[in-house]
Order: C-alpha cells, then sequence, then structure tokens
C-alpha cells in the first residue's frame, strides 16, 4: 500500500508480479517503482535503458526525487545520532553513542538527578549547507518560492554540480553584458524557425492589453502559429490609445514587420475600441479576420451566470464555508484530516472561474463536508472557537439539501463553459473547435432545463449576448465547416446553418474569379469524401488528428482548398493565461530609465517572457489546467474575511482595469515587492 502512494506512479502502469509499464515509451519493467525512476531519470544505471519518449520536465522531477532519496540515506549513513547523557544517580555518568554503540567509560560531572543534556547537532552536511545557502538566496532577494519549481532551477542545480569546487559563477556584468545577449540570440532562432512555417500555416497576432486607473496602457504583442507562440514586443500606448487611428497605426507596423501574406487572423481584448480598429484593419488588408478573445468573452459568460440572483446566494454561502474554516487554524487541519489533505477551494485565472470551480470543488467534497460537520471532533473544536452562534450557523448551511441541490445545478451549468474556455486558453489552435463546443454547450443548458423554462432562457439570453452578438465571427463557422470531425461527423445538425458564413469566407480569401475557378468542385470533392478524402487512413484521422494537419496530408485533390484550410485551422482563439507581472512592463517603460537601462530591460523581458512561452509548449497540456492556479489565493472573497473585496485583492487576467499582477505571483509580489523595488537591477 505504502508504494502505491509513490508519486512516480502516475508515470506508470501496474502489471503483474514486479513489472511496470512506462507510459511515455510502452516498455515493460522489471524490478518496479525504483527501476522506472531510473528508467524515467535517463541516467543509465542498474542495466536500465534511459527511456526516449518522456518529456524534460518528468526527467527533472524524477531526478530530483531520486537526488533527495539518495540524500536522506547518505544524512542516516553519515549522521551520528543524538548522544544522551544521563544521571545514574551517584553523580556518574553513562553515555551511549549510537554511531558506534560502544558504552563511553563513566566520567564524573555535576548535573541534576534527573537532568537529560544533549549534546549539540553535528554539523550540516554538504548538500544541507548547499540547501541552506540555497535558501538564503530567496530569502534575502525576496524571490517567489514557486520558482523553485522551474525546470531551469533544477538544470542550474545540475549544471553547478558538475563543475565541482571553484566554480563562482558568471557576476552581474557577465550576466548583463554577456550571457543575456548569448540567450537573446538562441531565442531568436527559435523564433525564426517557427517563421518558417508561416508561408503555409499563417500565424494570429494576439495584443495583450493592461491599463490602470491613472491612464497608462501598455500592449503587449504576441504571434502564435501551430509549433510556437512568441513574444514580440511591448508597447506604451497611454498617450493615443483612446485614438483608434493611431492604434490602427500601430498594428500596421506589427502586421507589416510580419508579412501581411502571413497573418490571418488579429486577436484583440475588450480594452480597445473594436470595431473602430477592426474596420481600418479589414479595409487596409482584405484578407485579414479580426476577432475577440474567446477566452474573455467565455469569463464574462460565466460572470453574468455568477450575478443571477439564486446562483450568487448560493456562492454566498459557500463562500461563508469556506471562509469559516480558512480563517481558523482548528477547522483548517480538521477539514485536511477528513478529506485527506486537499483544499476545500480552488483558484482560477480570473474571480468569476475562481467562483465556479470551487463551487465544482466543494461539491465533490460533500460527504467529507457532511461528515466532518457532524462528528464529535467538529463539537469539541467549535466549542472553544469565540464567534458567537457562527459554527451553528454554518453547520447548519452544510445540511441544507436547497444549498447543495443549488450547488448542483451551478456546476452542470458551468461546467460545459469551463471544458470550451481550457480548450481555447491553451495556446492551441482551437479556431476549428469553438463553434461546435459552444453549441453543445448551449444545448446543455436546454436538455438540462427541459422543464425549467424560465431558468434555461435567462442563461442562454446571457450566452447569446456574449456569443452571438460579440465571440462569434463568419472565421469560427467556415472553421467548423472544414473540420473533418465536424463535416462528417452524422450527429451534428448545424453544417446547413454555417454554409452561408462558410462561403462568406470563401469570398473573402478568394475575391476574383480566377482565384476561385475550380473552388466550387473542390467543396464538393471534400463534403463528399471523395479520393483521398474519403480513404481509410483519412477517416481513422478525421477524430484524432490535429484538423490543419489532416489537411496538409490528405487534402492535395483540393490544392485551393487545401491551403485556406490550413491557414484557418492553424489558429488560436484566445491570448494566453500563463501570468505576468505587469509590473516588469511598466519598468521598460518609465521615464526614469536612461536609454542603455532600457536596452536592456527590454531584451530581458523579450527573453523571460519567450522562455516561459517555451516551457508552457513543452509541458504536457494533460497535467496542466490552463484555467487553474496550482495555488490557493489567500485574498480571495473565498479566504478572507470581510464584506468586500478591495479591487488590488482581484487582478483578473482578462478586463480593463488590472492593477499590475496576476493571481499565481500577486500574493508574494504584494508583500515584498515594494513599488520601488527594480527588477534585475537595472
Amino acid at each position: 500500500v505504502v508504494r502505491e502512494k509513490d508519486t512516480c506512479w502516475e508515470y506508470a502502469e501496474k502489471l503483474e508480479g514486479n513489472k511496470v509499464k512506462c507510459k511515455f515509451c510502452l516498455r515493460i519493467l522489471n524490478g518496479g517503482i525504483s527501476r522506472l525512476k531510473h528508467h524515467l531519470s535517463r541516467i543509465p544505471s542498474k542495466g536500465v535503458n534511459p527511456c526516449s519518449k518522456v518529456r524534460d520536465d518528468v526527467t527533472d522531477r524524477v531526478r530530483a526525487l531520486l537526488a533527495s532519496s539518495a540524500k536522506r540515506k547518505k544524512q542516516q549513513q553519515q549522521r551520528p545520532a543524538e548522544v544522551v547523557i544521563q544521571s545514574i544517580g551517584d553523580g556518574t555518568t553513562a553515555c551511549r553513542s549510537m554511531t558506534s554503540m560502544e558504552i563511553v567509560p563513566h566520567v564524573t560531572t555535576k548535573v541534576y538527578p534527573t537532568a537529560v543534556v544533549s549534546v549539540p547537532a553535528a554539523p550540516l552536511t554538504n548538500e544541507e549547507s548547499a540547501e541552506r545557502s540555497i535558501a538564503m538566496f530567496f530569502f534575502e532577494n525576496k524571490l517567489d518560492f514557486g520558482f523553485a519549481r522551474s525546470p531551469s532551477y533544477y538544470q542550474m542545480i545540475e549544471a553547478i554540480g558538475k563543475c565541482g569546487p571553484g566554480f563562482t559563477g558568471p557576476s552581474a556584468e557577465e550576466l548583463k553584458a554577456t550571457w543575456l545577449g548569448r540567450i537573446k540570440s538562441e531565442v531568436s532562432l527559435e523564433s525564426k524557425d517557427a517563421e518558417k512555417e508561416w508561408a503555409t500555416t499563417g500565424c494570429t497576432v494576439v495584443a495583450d492589453t493592461w491599463t490602470d486607473n491613472k491612464s497608462r496602457a501598455l500592449i503587449n504583442f504576441l504571434v502564435s502559429s501551430p509549433s510556437r507562440t512568441f513574444f514580440l514586443r511591448s508597447v506604451d500606448a497611454s498617450s493615443y490609445f483612446k485614438n483608434t487611428k493611431f492604434l490602427a497605426d500601430l498594428f500596421d507596423s506589427v502586421i507589416q514587420d510580419l508579412g501581411p501574406e502571413n497573418v490571418v487572423q488579429v486577436i484583440l481584448d475588450s480594452s480597445f475600441n473594436y470595431t473602430g480598429i477592426a474596420t481600418h484593419l479589414q479595409q487596409s488588408y482584405a484578407t485579414l479576420f479580426v476577432s475577440p478573445c474567446a477566452s474573455q468573452c467565455l469569463n464574462l459568460i460565466l460572470e453574468e451566470f455568477s450575478r443571477v440572483d439564486w446562483v450568487r446566494e448560493c456562492t454566498l454561502q459557500a463562500q461563508s464555508i469556506s471562509k469559516f474554516i480558512y480563517n481558523d487554524a482548528s477547522m483548517l487541519e480538521l477539514m485536511k484530516r477528513f478529506n485527506g489533505g486537499q483544499e476545500l477551494i480552488r483558484t482560477g485565472i480570473t474571480k468569476s472561474v475562481s467562483t465556479f470551480l470551487s463551487l465544482q470543488s466543494m461539491l465533490k467534497q460533500k460527504p467529507r463536508l457532511k461528515l466532518m460537520f457532524n462528528s464529535s471532533e467538529y463539537a469539541a473544536a467549535a466549542s472553544s472557537l469565540s464567534c458567537g452562534n457562527k459554527p451553528q450557523t454554518i453547520a447548519s448551511i452544510v445540511e441544507d439539501g436547497d444549498f447543495w441541490g443549488a450547488m448542483e445545478e451551478i456546476v452542470a451549468i458551468s461546467e460545459p463553459f469551463l471544458k470550451v474556455m481550457r480548450e481555447v486558453s491553451g495556446g492551441k489552435a482551437a479556431v476549428g473547435g469553438i463553434y461546435e463546443m459552444m453549441t453543445r454547450a448551449k444545448e446543455f443548458i436546454r436538455t438540462y432545463y427541459i422543464m425549467d423554462e424560465c431558468k434555461c432562457q435567462t442563461f442562454l439570453d446571457i450566452v447569446d449576448r456574449k456569443w452571438t452578438d460579440q465571440l462569434h465571427s463568419p472565421l469560427h463557422s467556415a472553421a467548423a465547416f472544414l473540420n473533418p470531425s465536424i463535416q462528417y461527423n452524422p450527429e451534428i445538425k448545424f453544417l446547413s446553418l454555417i454554409k452561408e458564413d462558410f462561403f462568406k469566407v470563401m469570398e473573402k480569401l478568394l475575391p476574383t474569379p480566377e482565384v476561385r475557378r475550380d473552388i466550387t468542385n473542390q467543396i464538393f470533392i471534400f463534403t463528399r469524401a471523395s479520393g483521398m478524402f474519403g480513404c481509410s487512413l483519412a477517416m481513422e484521422a478525421r477524430d484524432t488528428v490535429a484538423p490543419g494537419i489532416w489537411w496538409e496530408q490528405f487534402g492535395d485533390a483540393a490544392p485551393v482548398l487545401q491551403r485556406i484550410a490550413i491557414r484557418i485551422l492553424s489558429q488560436v482563439c484566445s491570448s494566453f493565461t500563463f501570468e505576468k507581472n505587469w509590473n516588469m512592463f511598466q519598468q521598460i517603460h518609465s521615464e526614469k530609465r536612461n536609454k542603455i537601462d532600457k536596452e536592456s530591460l527590454n531584451d530581458l523581458v523579450y527573453v523571460n517572457y519567450n522562455l516561459r512561452l517555451s516551457r508552457q509548449l513543452r509541458t504536457n497540456a494533460a497535467e496542466v489546467d490552463p484555467i487553474q492556479s496550482d495555488d490557493i489565493d489567500m485574498t480571495s472573497e473565498w479566504v478572507e474575511e470581510g464584506d468586500s473585496t478591495s479591487p488590488a485583492q482581484w487582478l483578473d487576467r482578462f478586463g480593463s482595469a488590472l492593477d499590475g499582477g496576476d493571481l499565481n505571483s500577486r500574493q508574494f509580489n504584494a508583500t515584498l515587492l515594494g513599488s520601488s523595488d527594480n527588477f534585475f537591477g537595472l
């Protein structure tokens, strides 16, 4: 039973006997989890062949586990046990060394009859001394503890270990003058490799915006294509953010830098004058599509869901439970004992996402919560609290069937939209599936509330206001029409509804009769699954291969339609959800900085942003929820007591009044980083 708790079991399948099967390369190993760890670490050992398909982040994690295990064993072997000197009653003492297990000759000492004296602990081992130094570095420089989870942290530790004694590391000047430029060149080369595919797949320009209450407006420009997304630059648009003409000129310059023939789509968030910029760009570039951020629109749907009266009432009751537990150490400890150490709530990328993820989590733990609030341990702990009738009030909510019934409804109707948000927020090309996913989400509401027309209409009206009126575009319809998993699915009923939008897109991308001479015949071949479209391999790959890749492999019989399909289906439909520290971007554009400092900080931001985008690319989407944070936000309205939450406590990922930060880094930075703190010493 103990062995089953080993964290490495998630990478293996247990077989009969003492065999395990690696989930990456499917190799079967004898010897259990220990040999699997050596296999995944890619360090040849004990006759175990390294795994050829394991991801780098998994290798780093397993190596850290092996190193930790080896360190513990070494400490047990090297460190002498505590030596106890105890009175024997006649003024003499006996001393036993647990290391040598030999009796030390009696010595005379002046002690009290029952005294126990402990010899000071042994000096730190080399490993402990190294760990202490690393910890001191973190504390002294106010570094987020989460940095220790970074793959580059483990790579750094391993590389330093290989250097041996005498290695001093680069100086501050070497980091700034030498290594920043070298790493920037490496990152730039990676982006150049991604540019090679643009002629085939096209790319999407994503404009990510931050504004504050002081008329400050910063815009980050990113470029996305199937192989990767990379950061271009950050622009201070404060002086002209409300001027559509100036902003349109800014977007013009970005598109010209990338090549107008390569840019398929521009994604804007709600901070912009969407209509004005979209009109200008589409007049200037006839084949360009301008779309709102899908994640942001979905967040607005969830936000309006949370404002429905009965949903808000249920949420407030749930928050009263979580606040009661998280604001008392004894209750928090009791809750962790009853639910196996799990957190009761979740933190999402926005306030609204956090609400529905937390309700979902609380509903899953309903049986354990009820068991806890009906236990003798709870009664004893509650009796010691000085908060009046609050323990009884909270317990009555937990026992309220109507409360749990409302929560079940909320979780049911929100889950389809959280699912869509996960799909479009992960950085992958999701434009080919968003129409179907939204159609299914709306259909779920109709089915769920088939006996309650009033509630059904309430939620559908919210969805239609955001999806139909704001988010949906002909590009989504065309992408759905060209998606083989939709086109050939007999259960899909909306193809006739999107056909008109599909033809509008064809006319936009093929503006003259000459270029669309054979397009009708090619569309017919595709919809009838003729030729290669209908071969066994193509049929088997319809639901298992990315739509853009499917067209590249099987669309040769319709070359014009093939090129259009690949370019459309290769696009994202949202900006990106990993954390950003907007304070760093503010520093780039600070008027107090001289030109040299700004150049260095610009380079640093370029490197930092792109390294994290690259890390996100290497991370398995199955292991990371793109809409959920690993840590609990202890300043949220699910934890912090009070009648209202300060705007600074909820820095939503989306919206036009962000305060500079993100859900993951805010808690640490707000506490330790003052307004005068400079990043990286630049």
